[in-house]
């Protein structure tokens, strides 16, 4: 299918459907997997689930659709969709630096994330063996202490050579469908994989459901405690819905700029914020049991997938089979959002420079492999490498944590607050009331969250993790306040 940019025409999604299920791999990715389990388990459970609704609801959806519209209005890539949305409304169109700063954000995460994606195809290649091993209908790891199997992330992270390997292995998989275009490609990674990550998701948590300790996983998700809602939580659940649905990262401005005219923007934003938030609970509900059952703490934090779960799936029948479906699972996760992290890079680099899509994958691809493969060095042979030594906040960050440092704390809030700014002061009202498919109270109450509420929470996240002391510190004294206020 092709779209209309007036002067001329583009590949475009060939329905909304596509739209949708391309949109939702993009935000559904190791975010809702990995994320957002470790941090409701850090974070007290329910108080931090509910509160990550709110979130979701009030700053989410409001700078998801303000992506979207922008990507369906310019009908190009990210920069220069901004910068046809500010031409349209007589604004400066220096302002396409917005998208701009997205590209370049969605590509130092690609370089990062794929090294992520490796350790899923490790763990896959684990469970494969151990299934070969023991059979179908033990638990994993036959015979192995918990020790042994907990040891085997570090030792992943020890082997510099087989990280590096994993990661260009994972990347290589996300280009040659980005390479192919969006109907051959990245289209078919979408109606095919997030169907069966659906189906595999909802046949583990259903396994969850009867083989482990599915109600103590209820009550720990949705039990709400107003004592565990402290400021650290209130904060962690704000960050985890804006990463979630991958917001400042060009991601859905490239996607919305497929989009048919006739696609409603703000019922289709609705739908994608929907489905991004239901996988993340429901991700709680498939681990958390098989984590409860198993006797395991479910604040394990990051090592909550790739060394508790492994450890829990030891005492499961079927545990070899669960654990590779899992991790399957995962990876088909990982990739729709990897893709979409490539695309949106590949998108700008093919448009400004006039070149093939294939060569212009190429191009971005081994810019991020050369960052990848620093990344995977950076748990062995580079692991005392700090190259933002100069500045605080990451003095101690070797080079995979500072890109992840760096993207996180400064690029997707300072992304996010200019695309309020912009949708929601700059733009033409006109404009951006055409696009945004919403009418009567729901507009009004959507245009004063992007104006007002959003850039406020936004900034307030960047302060966090620019000034993290000063943060905690004003946030201690304001929960103090409000204990003695409400007693």
């Amino acid at each position: 299918m092709v779209v209309s940019t007036g002067s001329s025409e583009r590949e475009g999604w060939s329905s909304r459907s596509a739209f949708i299920l391309a949109a939702v791999g993009s935000a559904v990715g190791l975010g809702n997997m990995w994320r957002f389990p470790a941090e409701a388990g850090e974070n007290g459970g329910g108080a931090f689930v509910l509160f990550y609704i709110f979130c979701v609801l009030l700053i989410g959806l409001p700078v998801l659709l303000s992506e979207v519209l922008i990507g369906r209005h310019g009908q190009a890539s990210a920069p220069e969709s901004v910068r046809r949305v500010a031409r349209d409304s007589k604004a400066p169109e220096g302002w396409s630096v917005l998208g701009s700063m997205g590209v370049f954000a969605a590509f130092l995460i690609l370089s990062f994330y794929c090294v992520v994606g490796g350790w899923v195809v490790y763990y896959i290649g684990v469970f494969l063996s151990d299934l070969f091993q023991t059979g179908l209908s033990g638990g994993a790891f036959a015979g192995r202490p918990a020790e042994e199997i907990e040891t085997l992330l570090p030792g992943l992270f020890g082997n510099g050579s087989l990280m590096v390997g994993l990661n260009l292995g994972f990347l290589a998989v996300t280009m040659f469908f980005v390479a192919r275009g969006i109907s051959s490609g990245i289209e078919c990674v979408a109606v095919y994989l997030m169907p069966m990550f659906f189906v595999l998701f909802l046949g583990i948590t259903i396994y969850g459901a009867f083989t482990g300790n599915f109600g103590d996983a209820v009550t720990y998700l949705f039990t709400f405690d107003f004592s565990k809602l402290t400021g650290e939580v209130m904060l962690a659940a704000v960050g985890q819905a804006f990463f979630s649905l991958s917001l400042g990262v060009a991601g859905m401005m490239t996607y919305g700029a497929y989009a048919s005219r006739e696609t409603n923007l703000g019922e289709t934003s609705g739908i994608i914020a929907g489905a991004d938030t239901a996988v993340a609970l429901i991700a709680g509900l498939a681990i958390f049991p098989i984590v409860f059952a198993a006797g395991l703490s479910a604040s394990a934090g990051p090592g909550l997938m790739f060394q508790s779960l492994p450890i829990a799936f030891q005492a499961m029948p079927f545990g070899s089979l669960i654990g590779l479906l899992f991790f399957t699972m995962v990876f088909f996760a990982a990739l729709t959002s990897s893709v979409s992290l490539l695309e949106a890079p590949t998108a700008y680099v093919f448009e400004k420079f006039k070149l093939s899509r294939p060569v212009a994958t190429v191009i971005v691809g081994v810019g991020a492999a050369v960052l990848g493969i620093l990344s995977a060095l950076s748990f062995n042979e580079l692991a005392d490498f700090r190259p933002l030594a100069l500045i605080p906040i990451f003095s101690e960050a070797n080079f995979f944590d500072a890109l992840d440092g760096v993207t996180a704390k400064l690029f997707m809030p300072i992304g996010a607050i200019l695309t309020c700014i912009f949708v929601g002061w700059v733009a033409d009202a006109k404009l951006i009331d055409d696009e945004n498919g919403l009418d009567g109270v729901l507009h009004q109450v959507w245009r004063a969250l992007v104006r007002f509420v959003c850039p406020i929470v936004l900034t307030l996240i960047l302060a966090a993790g620019l000034f993290p002391e000063w943060f905690a510190k004003a946030m201690s004294e304001l929960q103090q306040g409000f204990a003695v206020v409400f007693g």
